[in-house]
């Protein structure tokens, strides 16, 4: 017998009371009553930024006031005027190390954590991380209630990349020393049109 499942057996035989599995169709999954709202407060509360673009609001002129020091912006979208480079005309990726901002659009955001769904909608995916600050544009009507509605959302057929981003990179060590920006963006704003 094998060392593992030696191990195994042993943990078999010491085990006084055994579990049936949930019922998984009992399962009632959390449905907010405003999933928007919702969305915007977790957000804020794991540290970044979302806001609702009012009717007649500026994109362009959004971007550019929540961000006035941003020297090089990289985008790939057409709305985006702001940008001062498109990320996708690069022939290298560490061509994009030193950008001050990165705007990208998110497929659809979940309520419950305050997280975007983003495949990869760029050239080079390190444009989601090497950013020193990262907006992500998104449609507000495109906001699941969980994780659970969000995984059947994706679609992952024909693309090789895809991540979920929640507010800003941050680290953590044993002694809860919160680290905010140390793998990735400093910050995130969600602008939700």
């Amino acid at each position: 017998m094998s060392s593992k499942l030696s191990i195994l057996e042993n943990i078999r035989k010491n085990i006084d009371e055994q579990y049936e599995m949930p019922d998984l169709d009992a399962f009632v999954p959390t449905a907010y009553a405003d999933k928007l709202s919702q969305f915007i407060d977790i957000s804020k509360g794991v540290g970044g930024h979302a806001r609702v673009l009012e009717d007649g609001e500026d994109l362009n002129a959004v971007i550019s006031g929540l961000y006035p020091e941003a020297k090089t912006i990289a985008s790939n979208l057409p709305e985006v005027t702001v940008a001062t480079f498109n990320p996708d005309e690069r022939d290298d990726a560490h061509t994009l190390i030193g950008i001050d901002l990165g705007v990208v659009k998110g497929e659809f955001g979940v309520a419950e954590n305050g997280c975007i769904w983003i495949p990869q909608n760029v050239k080079y995916k390190a444009l989601y991380f090497i950013s020193e600050y990262l907006v992500i544009i998104l449609d507000k009507h495109r906001i699941v209630n969980t994780m659970h509605e969000a995984y059947n959302q994706l679609d992952m057929h024909g693309k090789g990349f895809g991540v979920f981003i929640s507010g800003p990179s941050k680290t953590a060590d044993i002694e809860q020393a919160l680290v905010v920006g140390a793998h990735g963006p400093k910050g995130v704003t969600v602008l939700l049109v």
